[in-house]
């Protein structure tokens, strides 16, 4: 399924936040890309800044407009906080889990691995990005490719965070899913609400 591959420091300027992580350019040029970029813009429609909302999001956890749409339907169905449901039900996806354990150091390097069967959950091998894991599945890496690399470099950086919602044994490299994290326990800079009025129009 067909992702964005283009250069990621020019949706981060897109947004005026560093939604990928760390990066030098971001920092070096934080304003808009193009021509007048860093002019003054004209002021946003309450359109505009809702839909902004929604494509930061996509961009965020690497989701596709049919893909989002979904997770949103799925999200109205159940009974909460539409927009707090929709940010635990990103949260939950697989690939999203492996990026927060520290095994791979961003959501796209995560779905890769997926992709490439290198995660496992529960002990067998799951190559679904999109998988929804549910409160107590062990997610863990593969025996053939826990000498990968570029999972012993991600595991190794200490600035990885740690999550209450998440268990991670480095000795097995194996964590556990404890349960869909609280809005308070998700660090992105996300106004979800403004998603639920967009798609509510």
């Amino acid at each position: 399924m067909a992702r964005y591959i283009g250069p990621k420091t020019k949706i981060a300027r897109k947004f005026g936040e560093s939604i990928y992580g760390p990066d030098k350019y971001f920092e070096r040029k934080n304003y808009p890309p193009g021509q007048h970029g860093n002019s003054r813009r004209r002021k946003t429609s309450e359109y505009g800044v809702q839909l902004k909302e929604k494509q930061k999001v996509k961009y965020t956890y690497g989701l596709l407009e049919k893909q989002f749409r979904n997770l949103f339907k799925k999200a109205t169905s159940k009974t909460g906080i539409t927009g707090e449901i929709l940010l635990g039900l990103l949260e939950s996806r697989l690939d999203n889990v492996v990026y927060r354990m520290g095994i791979a150091p961003t959501r796209a390097a995560a779905r890769q691995l997926v992709l490439h069967r290198h995660i496992t959950v529960d002990g067998q091998i799951v190559n679904i990005p999109s998988y929804t894991l549910r409160p107590d599945q062990l997610v863990g890496v593969r025996e053939k490719s826990k000498s990968l690399e570029v999972i012993s470099n991600s595991l190794s950086n200490s600035s990885v965070q740690k999550f209450s919602w998440l268990e991670w044994d480095d000795n097995t490299m194996q964590g556990k899913f404890i349960n869909v994290p609280d809005r308070s326990e998700i660090p992105e800079n996300i106004k979800e609400q403004l998603i639920v009025e967009l798609y509510s129009k």
